[in-house]
């Protein structure tokens, strides 16, 4: 039934899409003569093609749009078991095979069109044009070309085009001015001061909003909310609940209130957000006045714009908590359809979070796998809180004397720089140490809870005191849960300011400049990405590292070309004669294509790859062409030209080209996992398992090259 479901609406909407594909077209050549409100005056001429069209359809128009739809989906199409099929054969055939490739083309085409009218809003949108004239993007972050084009180089903040909204109110640290997606990029003032209008409205009633989710919790008035219904004040519930509460006439109170202060009593006076009330509005009640001093009024201003944001983000959470508990301050022991219930009442369950789990690694209920991470969780939070101290006391203390010979205390460096001081011998000691705690003292013993060992005493003090079970103890091990999870955030923020500024106390006055850009004229460095590294490797701006990674990314690009035509060619020109292993009487037609080969190849043969190899690596030198010269420059000019910028184009291109081998390598090795085999059912599918998410792979819409596809698995539940 869900898989009908989800056909029909499959169908549906790629019915709809085709027709709007085709009604972005028809405009370009034809429209009908005549009026399309005579009573407005509006001719369909006058109705231009594309989105540009939402706003001038008056009213009517879109009232009848919406219930001729309704009527068809109410009244016209009824469900009679087949998805898509209402009685009216529009495509139809008395041959069984034909009228199958029928219904299968409409589905392709109809997937097609969902995409097709996707990217022409996308581009109507972006152009201000119905068929995408891309010469009217002019805003584009990745049309220029010089210094200060952002979609080439990571400019540090100053250098970074203005847009003229810059030190505006709501423009504060650490974000700045944050616009991700856009929305004044085309500097329009008037633009910009309407959504800076919707963004105040929205914060203050956000505001109100979670103010009126906590005080019902203290506070309710006496007496009645509706006299005439019977219904007290006390009687609305808290939260979402009162929405079903509340009689309609109150609804329409509500909003007969809220339309006379939209446009009654607060009138725009230019500025956003300020309807001449004074501070608060209080001057509505003759309370209040504006404020007089600029310096202040901009500092509340901006702290009103602050507080709207987070209260935004408060209801939301608030609406969203309240939606799965039923309870407006989400009392989650009511949230019983939870698959983390099983480990609630475990140590570590402690408001605000209660029993968090995002990933959802505890649905399973495997109690075994459950005390094993709630042992690591311990083990490394007591680390962590360690190494949070250990940033901090070198700061104020450190021991005095030698730590090894020649080496004082005093010289070793505070955070991450400690590292390439301390000499071999103490890494030994701390491996050892630490191997004799893990292995001898700290023993698991799974009678016991996670965390807690026989010869481990209060702070962990070998043979120490115990606590005595109780309120006591149960407080301390959750202090402890939360004080680890709190020092595992903070180690490693300490770690990242610590590697950013190159401080162990991040002293960001040191981070002048990224270290990103020393690398953003390499090879590599192409549109429309531009210098790519979102993990940072180039962080430390170290040449001689960055070489050495470039040089991988060739060796590895460059292998994954051959693996994939490795991929490709036995199966389209066939395979050697012969042997492959005489002695072993293995045949080059016996070696399958694909994984199945690794199982098949003799060890003299992994033996012979390897030691091929090594010899290759010997002969280009063992790094020998970074350190001293190009990456990936072995000497074998295969791609080279006279003409500089020629040569510069065909190296670009191998880097491009072998990124996308790696990638696809990867698919096939995944699909070739997957299916069990390189031949064509890799790529089309294979025959249907019973009880499996194959079971609809012979349903219309399962067409080459993609064949059954489904990879969010939504069909993997086998119901039909």
């Amino acid at each position: 039934q869900i898989f009908k479901r989800r056909r029909e609406t499959e169908i549906k909407h790629g019915r709809v899409a085709m027709y709007a594909a085709i009604g972005y077209i028809v405009p370009e050549y034809f429209k009908w003569p005549g009026y399309l409100s005579p009573s407005l005056g509006l001719s369909f001429e006058d109705v231009p093609n594309g989105l540009a069209a939402i706003s001038k359809v008056p009213g009517q128009g879109w009232s009848q749009i919406v219930a001729f739809a309704g009527y068809y989906e109410l009244f016209v199409y009824k469900y009679n078991g087949t998805p898509g099929d209402y009685g009216w054969k529009a495509i139809t055939s008395s041959d069984p095979d034909t009228l199958n490739k029928k219904l299968s083309a409409e589905i392709a085409n109809g997937r097609l069109a969902m995409m097709a009218i996707i990217g022409m809003f996308f581009q109507d949108g972006l152009t201000g044009s119905a068929w995408g004239d891309w010469a009217l993007y002019t805003d584009s972050p990745l049309r220029s070309t010089g210094k200060f084009s952002p979609g080439y180089n990571t400019l540090p903040e100053w250098e970074k085009p203005k847009n003229g909204f810059e030190g505006l109110v709501g423009d504060q640290p650490p974000l700045g001015f944050w616009d991700p997606a856009g929305y004044a990029r085309d500097g329009n003032v008037e633009n910009f001061k309407r959504r800076r209008e919707v963004e105040l409205k929205h914060g203050r009633v956000a505001m109100f909003a979670t103010i009126g989710y906590i005080v019902p919790e203290y506070f309710k008035f006496d007496g009645d909310l509706s006299p005439s219904s019977g219904l007290k004040f006390a009687d609305v519930p808290n939260g979402l609940k009162a929405l079903g509460v509340v009689p309609a006439a109150g609804w329409a109170q509500i909003l007969a209130f809220a339309g006379f202060i939209e446009t009654v009593v607060n009138k725009p006076t230019g500025e956003p957000g300020n309807y001449g009330k004074g501070f608060l509005s209080l001057g509505t009640l003759g309370l209040g006045s504006s404020i007089q001093d600029p310096e202040i009024r901009v500092k509340k201003l901006a702290s009103e714009i602050s507080n709207g944001r987070l209260a935004m983000f408060a209801i939301i959470g608030m609406f969203f908590q309240d939606g799965l508990t039923g309870s407006a301050w989400g009392d989650w022991a009511l949230y019983t359809g939870s698959p983390l219930r099983a480990f609630e009442n475990e140590l570590g369950v402690q408001a605000p979070v209660g029993f968090f789990d995002p990933f959802g690694m505890t649905k399973d209920g495997d109690v075994e796998t459950f005390k094993r991470r709630r042992a690591t969780e311990l083990k490394n939070g007591r680390v962590a809180m360690l190494a949070a101290m250990g940033y901090i006391t070198p700061e104020y203390f450190r021991f005095p004397g030698n730590c090894a010979t020649g080496l004082k205390f005093a010289d070793i460096p505070n955070g991450l720089a400690a590292l390439g001081k301390v000499p071999g011998a103490g890494w030994t000691q701390i491996f050892l140490f630490l191997g004799m705690v893990e292995k001898s003292l700290y023993t698991h013993d799974p009678t016991r809870a996670p965390g807690d060992f026989k010869n481990g005493g209060v702070l962990g003090v070998p043979n120490g005191s115990t606590m005595v079970e109780g309120e006591a103890r149960t407080k301390k091990l959750n202090s402890e849960l939360a004080n680890g999870r709190l020092a595992m955030m903070a180690i490693t923020g300490m770690w990242f300011q610590d590697g950013l500024t190159g401080s162990a106390w991040g002293d960001w006055s040191l981070y002048t400049d990224s270290p990103l850009r020393a690398f953003e004229n390499e090879l590599g460095v192409q549109a429309p990405v531009g210098f790519w590294d979102p993990i940072g490797f180039t962080a430390d701006g170290d040449v001689e590292a960055f070489k050495r990674r470039r040089a991988t990314e060739l060796k590895h690009g460059r292998i994954s070309m051959l693996a994939c035509m490795g991929y490709m060619t036995p199966e389209i020109i066939g395979k050697f004669p012969g042997y492959l292993s005489p002695s072993t009487g293995l045949k080059y037609a016996d070696i399958p294509n694909g994984l199945g080969a690794i199982s098949k190849v003799p060890w003299e043969g992994w033996f012979q790859m390897v030691f091929y190899c090594l010899f290759v690596e010997y002969k280009s030198g063992f790094g020998k062409d970074w350190k001293e010269g190009t990456p990936g420059d072995l000497g074998w000019k295969m791609l080279t030209a006279s003409d500089p910028e020629k040569k510069q184009r065909k190296l670009q291109a191998e880097i491009a080209n072998s990124r996308l081998a790696m990638t696809a390598i990867l698919a096939m090795f995944f699909q070739n996992g997957t299916v069990g085999t390189t031949g064509p059912e890799m790529w089309i599918g294979k025959a249907p398992v019973p009880g499996s998410a194959w079971a609809f792979e012979n349903e219309l819409g399962v067409q080459a090259p993609v064949g059954y596809f489904d990879p969010a698995g939504m069909s993997a539940d086998v119901c039909v």
